[in-house]
């Protein structure tokens, strides 16, 4: 395993401590062997940076520190980074991914203006530990995910059947609402199926806030949110009240809508091994194409996964 990779893992099993910051992996190699490392701790704690500097102590002056984003450059609820990291004579830093907060940002060019030698690699595993922080911080809204579950003839429905998709996929959907922190339908949806969304199946999981978008009135004991405004200016209010990842359970209506808006970044689309000959497709007519990057399929049981982005973190 490479130094970046080790400092991405250490950011991978770190994942969600430093919520609502962003979950960074740090890692300080002196003639070849590791002398520090680190990730991020809760709010208030540490930065990663500063944790393996603090474990390396002298043995720092003269090391390479690999760090999954660039040391921060402004005063938030600890100092920046970047002071720490010159105080310590570090020689050189490579870092896997730019900050996009235009608060934070700039770290990169503190430093080579110090004299220190950066390498900026862009790994995309490094934007996508904390995509939906990313984008939280650098759109202003949540980023947003559509999960959906299809047959190969692309319906969202089987006739006679409850379920589309297998029990294994259903499970990793209930992991996907425990990472999120909001999950949404359309009234259509509420009005059909009547879904709980909430986290089921996984213990000591957090619960979403639970949203319904469109025109109420909801059901009554429903128990979820009701949004009845824009799309652009519901996404802005929840990102305002700190929802960063927002998970699209609705049918392909929303779906269509959220689409049309471009408020949709990736897609997460359950494929059954069924043909379901009837019901509605997984999506409307869009009024032009959408291209997708990062697409990578995967088995899950008997279904396949697969993930694409419309927009990169």
């Amino acid at each position: 395993m490479s130094h970046l990779g080790r400092a991405l893992e250490l950011a991978a099993l770190a994942r969600g401590a430093a919520y609502p910051n962003p979950t960074v992996g740090a890692v300080l190699v002196q003639d070849g062997a590791i002398v520090g490392e680190g990730a991020t701790e809760p709010v208030g704690g540490r930065h990663a940076e500063v944790v393996a500097l603090d474990a390396a102590g002298q043995q720092a002056s003269g090391a390479t520190l690999y760090v999954t984003m660039e040391p921060c450059a402004h005063y938030g609820r600890t100092p920046p980074c970047v002071d720490t990291v010159l105080a310590a004579g570090v020689a050189r830093v490579v870092v896997g991914s730019r900050d996009p907060n235009p608060a934070a940002g700039g770290g990169i060019e503190l430093l080579r203006a110090s004299g220190i030698e950066v390498e900026l690699v862009d790994s995309f595993e490094a934007r996508r530990q904390n995509e939906a922080w990313r984008t939280w911080v650098s759109r202003g809204r949540p980023f947003v995910t559509y999960k959906v579950a299809a047959t190969l003839d692309g319906r969202v429905t089987v006739p006679g059947a409850r379920w589309v998709t297998g029990e294994e996929s259903r499970h990793f959907v209930h992991e996907l609402r425990a990472e999120s922190d909001a999950v949404a339908v359309g009234m259509g949806t509420v009005r059909v199926d009547n879904p709980r969304l909430d986290v089921r199946g996984i213990a000591g999981a957090r619960q979403p806030r639970r949203l319904a978008f469109g025109k109420g009135p909801l059901p009554p004991g429903s128990g979820l949110e009701l949004r009845t405004g824009p799309l652009v200016e519901e996404l802005a209010a929840l990102a305002t009240e700190g929802i960063q990842s927002l998970l699209l359970e609705g049918g392909p209506t929303l779906a269509t809508a959220f689409l049309e808006a471009d408020l949709v970044d990736k897609l997460v689309v359950f494929l059954a091994p069924t043909l379901s000959g009837d019901g509605p497709h997984l999506l409307g007519t869009l009024s032009r194409s959408r291209p997708l990057t990062r697409l990578t399929s995967r088995a899950v049981g008997a279904d396949v996964l697969l993930e694409a982005y419309l927009h990169e973190p």
